[in-house]
């Protein structure tokens, strides 16, 4: 789908800062160019971080903060939380409800989450939370959120229509068929990961320095050129 088309944008994630991880940079660009992007997280991160004085409670809203700070630093400002407990996602039918609710409500022309696939060669972000996030976010894509009669309490209690995403971008999968240059994104990116403190902070210089890593080889593996930095994906036609 070529992006002149876009007007809106949701990324359907499992944890606070795996937008930013995966596709912070590529956010960026799309608000810049005036596409409404919307965050939602399926759980408040409730289980990571390192400090043992911190309550799961304390972590939960932190997270949802420094999520917040996080899309700001890339021009989001809807950012939406199901609140589900962090490391125990499965991909159940209330989830896909859930999930598909908000598709009706924003109502996007393009869907981001997980993979759904483990990717064996980079097991990080195959955690099993985003694996049920992406099965899920898809089905709720396809065909719970653009078949009227799938969940038929969101139209008749909610009065949320039916609505086809036409496209989904699937990120830290085994498969990338797309790749987007966020050169000029980078920095907004690491920002955005800065503001998860509570996860990266024990990073300090390594961090722009694996994302570089990372970046580089998707641009090379795009034929970018030398210098450049790309976020991969696999994009799915849902239309």
């Amino acid at each position: 789908m070529d992006d002149s088309g876009l007007q809106r944008i949701l990324a359907v994630m499992a944890h606070p800062d795996d937008v930013d991880f995966g596709c912070a940079g590529s956010v960026a660009g799309w608000t810049d160019r005036g596409v409404e992007v919307v965050y939602l997280m399926v759980t408040d991160g409730d289980a990571g971080g390192f400090d043992d004085g911190v309550t799961r409670e304390e972590m939960a809203a932190l997270r949802r903060e420094e999520q917040r700070a996080a899309a700001k630093c890339v021009g989001v400002t809807d950012v939406r939380f199901l609140g589900y407990p962090d490391g125990r996602v499965e991909a159940t039918l209330e989830l896909r409800r859930d999930i598909a609710r908000v598709i009706r409500q924003v109502r996007p022309d393009r869907v981001l989450m997980p993979s759904p696939e483990r990717n064996y060669e980079r097991i990080y972000p195959s955690h099993p939370d985003h694996r049920a996030v992406g099965g899920a976010a898809l089905d709720a894509v396809y065909p719970d959120a653009r078949n009227p009669y799938a969940f038929p309490e969101l139209l008749a209690a909610e009065g949320l229509e039916a609505w086809t995403a036409r496209e989904v971008w699937l990120s830290g999968g085994p498969v990338v068929n797309h790749y987007v240059d966020i050169t000029d994104q980078f920095d907004r990116k690491v920002n955005a990961l800065r503001a998860h403190a509570s996860q990266t902070s024990h990073m300090g210089d390594e961090l722009p320095k694996m994302l570089r890593g990372w970046l580089s080889a998707n641009a090379k593996a795009a034929g970018f050129g030398d210098g450049r930095l790309a976020e991969g994906f696999q994009v799915v036609d849902t239309a």
